[in-house]
């Protein structure tokens, strides 16, 4: 029994910590970025959410490519929030363009709504009406 304990003892003396590796802003955002490639449509809207969350101007050409590209309303909705969060002059002008000339009612109105939020105040009015409950904007 004595001799078990120290051969048990000996094998795990052996084995070498691998150290962890150390996680950059870098490394997060070349996930995110390899995460807007897949077929998931998933992952692909939390790696595009997630890089407006990380201010990623490396992001912006890949979401703009997202955002006159994609064909569901939802993944062209999350890549204008976050290029809108993001900031960079170039993805902000796809968000004012996809308010304009997007073919969804929806997804133009909510990029005229971000950009409204985060680029800037009054660029497009919106005009309320009750009955049917529908939603105008226009241009200042």
């Amino acid at each position: 029994m004595v001799l078990l304990v120290a051969v048990v003892t000996a094998a795990g003396a052996t084995d070498k910590v691998q150290p962890t590796p150390r996680v950059t802003k870098d490394l997060i955002v070349t996930n995110l970025l390899q995460g807007l490639c897949t077929q998931n449509k998933g992952v692909r809207e939390s790696a595009a959410f997630l890089l407006g969350e990380e201010k990623a101007i490396a992001g912006v050409v890949p979401l703009m490519k997202m955002l006159r590209d994609c064909d569901e309303e939802s993944s062209r909705i999350v890549a204008a929030l976050s290029l809108a969060r993001i900031g960079d002059p170039r993805g902000t002008y796809a968000v004012k363009q996809a308010a304009r000339f997007d073919e969804s009612q929806k997804v133009r109105t909510l990029c005229a709504w971000f950009y409204n939020q985060y680029v800037q105040a009054g660029s497009f009015e919106f005009v309320y009406e009750k009955p049917d409950k529908t939603v105008e904007f226009g241009s200042r």
